[in-house]
């Protein structure tokens, strides 16, 4: 029991700084809108990931393969990430330009709608088909060595949420310490930076469903240079 939380941890760790939507949007509702507003958003997007797990441990890995591999799902979610963000990058820009007539340059708390929050981090999440990858990887290399024991499943599991959770929670009082530096153009420039990225990250998805096969050279080439440099060692 013991070994199965040790070796969660550092899943869990690696999870919470890997780059990708949700982790800019979680430090920017972290610094703009405060620590509950934030921590309510992670559960969203940690739901998400209780959603997939538990996808990919009652579905077969032939189906899951080509579930996460379909072009389909790839555009489809990069086209909603792509316009989420492209719509919130001209709200940004409007509501800006209006404060600015109204001469508006302090910083003023933002309206705090928990039950969005949730939902936003939970689309975030669900929308991003390579979670699902994710997942799906961890059960296929844990699952034997847990010898697909239940028990040791919710354990090592439950381990790299929490540990998850808890990173995220140092990630948004790190985000936080922004908050008083923060005026009406500062708050603008952040929340367009996310927005492009949002789009960056959409276009990327929308780009792995049209290209799928130019996806699978780039992994081979890769796997190569690996292979190469280990053998050069």
């Amino acid at each position: 029991m013991i070994q199965d939380i040790l070796a969660a941890i550092p899943w869990g760790i690696l999870l919470a700084f890997t780059i990708g939507p949700v982790f800019f949007v979680l430090l920017e509702t972290g610094a703009l809108k405060g620590f509950r507003a934030a921590f309510v958003f992670d559960l969203g997007v940690i739901v998400g990931d209780v959603f997939f797990i538990l996808v990919a441990y009652f579905s077969t890995n032939q189906i899951l393969e080509k579930l996460k591999d379909d072009p389909g799902l790839f555009i489809f979610g990069g086209a909603i990430l792509l316009s989420y963000g492209v719509i919130s990058y001209v709200k940004q820009r409007r509501d800006y330009l209006k404060k600015k007539k109204e001469d508006a340059d302090t910083f003023e708390p933002l309206k705090k709608n928990y039950l969005s929050l949730f939902f936003k981090g939970f689309l975030l999440n669900f929308i991003n088909i390579g979670v699902l990858g994710f997942w799906l990887g961890i059960i296929i290399v844990f699952g034997p060595q847990l010898d697909m024991e239940p028990k040791r499943i919710i354990t090592f599991f439950s381990t790299i949420i929490v540990s998850y959770l808890l990173v995220d929670c140092l990630k948004i009082l790190l985000a936080k310490q922004l908050r008083n530096k923060l005026t009406t153009l500062r708050i603008y420039r952040i929340k367009s930076v996310i927005s492009v990225i949002l789009v960056v990250f959409g276009i990327g998805l929308v780009l792995q469903g049209f290209f799928p096969a130019e996806k699978e050279k780039l992994k081979n080439t890769l796997e190569n240079i690996r292979v190469k440099e280990k053998s050069t060692y």
